[in-house]
């Protein structure tokens, strides 16, 4: 059946069945259709009409205002049907009934007083033959046409409908999985830096109280954002600082860092802790395990339209890093395909002479 427009998209109109909070709107809707449909076979039946145009006109749509009538009242009656009866054949039959019994009516009562029946008048019988039969050509087929679109529009509709809970159901997995992912990421950090600040505690270091002020720092910054869909790079940063002030007094003669971030990337929004999983990364999985220690260096570039963050370390190198990126890095690499897609990378290459660099290019969202 032809999607296009024409006759099938007017009846179509005509087919869809009244709500009750619409019901002024489809009729005043319907009427208009079917005036113009009735106005339309008028001027096609004005060459072979012998009569007056106003006659012709007022006559087919009574005709269409009739028709379209009884395709309402069979959409609604009965509100059963037997079985094997269908419907749309009721109301097919049922247009097609009407036509000539609305011409017979029409002619019937348009008939002076006294006069002769319209059969017996040659000219009145070829009026009605040709109203009848135009009508019986047009209106059946139209209202099968139009039932046809109603299935269509209301397996488009439905199709939508499934398509939409659909799309409702995969947002709200997506939403649990990062919502776990997140639950994930926070005790990972939170138990890595306690049990670095443990082993301070543990070994008598004169440097336990600055560090635990730098931790005070660290988890006033942490808790707040680890609950957050959305951070920016410049609340990462609030991370990453105090985390960087407790492994440098962790480890004072084995760790360096420097932090370089572009002014216009600060406002560029990013996973929570995204840039803290990478400085974490590069100290467990680089300065811890190497017994010369080595250099952090973290920098922040906006390009174009997107974001390149790079963390570099000089550490251990991938070859010594025995548990691979750690669940940290994995995660990240998790929440950044659930969030970005393909729009966002996380790449893990070798630093020369030794370390690693891991970068992530992602698109600059403020």
């Amino acid at each position: 059946m032809c999607r296009g427009t024409g006759m099938l998209d007017i009846m179509s109109e005509l087919a869809t069945p009244a709500r009750p909070v619409g019901i002024v709107r489809t009729t005043v809707r319907r009427v208009a259709v079917a005036l113009t449909m009735s106005i339309g076979v008028g001027v096609l039946m004005m060459t072979t009409w012998a009569g007056s145009p106003s006659a012709l006109f007022f006559r087919t749509i009574i005709l269409g205002l009739s028709a379209t009538a009884t395709f309402a009242f069979f959409e609604v009656w009965p509100r059963s049907l037997p079985r094997g009866l269908q419907r749309w054949a009721l109301q097919v039959v049922a247009v097609g009934v009407s036509i000539p019994v609305t011409t017979v009516l029409i002619y019937l009562l348009s008939t002076p007083q006294g006069a002769h029946p319209f059969w017996e008048n040659p000219g009145r019988w070829a009026g009605w033959t040709h109203l009848t039969f135009a009508g019986i050509l047009l209106a059946p087929w139209t209202a099968l046409a139009a039932i046809v679109r109603q299935k269509e529009a209301f397996a488009r509709h439905r199709e939508l409908t499934f398509a939409l809970e659909r799309s409702e159901l995969e947002r709200q997995a997506l939403d649990a999985r990062i919502h776990l992912l997140r639950a994930q990421v926070a005790p990972h950090f939170l138990f890595n830096t306690l049990a670095n600040v443990q082993a301070l505690v543990d070994a008598g270091s004169p440097h336990a109280s600055a560090v635990l002020r730098s931790l005070t720092a660290y988890l006033r910054a942490a808790v707040p954002l680890l609950h957050e869909s959305a951070a920016t790079i410049e609340r990462e940063l609030q991370l990453v600082r105090p985390y960087l002030e407790l492994m440098q007094m962790r480890m004072p003669d084995r760790l360096q860092y420097a932090i370089n971030v572009e002014p216009s990337a600060l406002k560029v929004r990013c996973p929570p802790t995204t840039l803290l999983t990478l400085v974490e990364n590069a100290v467990r999985h680089g300065i811890d395990p190497s017994e010369e220690g080595g250099r952090i260096d973290v920098d922040v570039a906006r390009v174009g339209e997107h974001c390149v963050i790079r963390v570099t370390d000089t550490g251990a190198g991938l070859h010594q890093s025995p548990s691979g990126l750690g669940s940290g890095l994995t995660t990240l690499r998790e929440r950044l395909q659930l969030i970005f897609g393909e729009s966002a990378l996380l790449r893990l290459t070798p630093n020369r002479p030794r370390g690693a660099v891991v970068e992530i290019e992602m698109p600059a969202h403020t």
